[in-house]
């Protein structure tokens, strides 16, 4: 007895619920808003894939020694080249 007793209120919960329900008793195609209103859903998102990026190995490293900033006789102050 208990086990059709345990059905028939399983079965009356899932019987119950509705989509009208599970949108917040706004309907389908509405929701609530913040503030308990209902809303209209929005549109459907689409996303697009992402490109396909090519990584092309990578160049060698150069080094180069640092050349003289200023032409003989000048040296770098105060953001530009001056006589000493």
């Amino acid at each position: 007895m208990k086990y059709l007793f345990a059905a028939v209120l399983a079965l009356g919960t899932v019987a119950s619920f509705s989509a009208a329900e599970a949108a917040g008793g706004c309907g389908p195609g509405w929701h609530r808003g913040p503030y308990g209103g209902c809303q209209p859903n929005r549109r459907a998102v689409v996303v697009r894939p992402a490109p396909v990026v090519v990584v092309r190995p990578a160049a060698p490293v150069v080094v180069v020694r640092p050349g003289r900033g200023c032409p003989y006789g000048t040296v770098w102050r105060h953001g530009r080249c001056r006589a000493y």
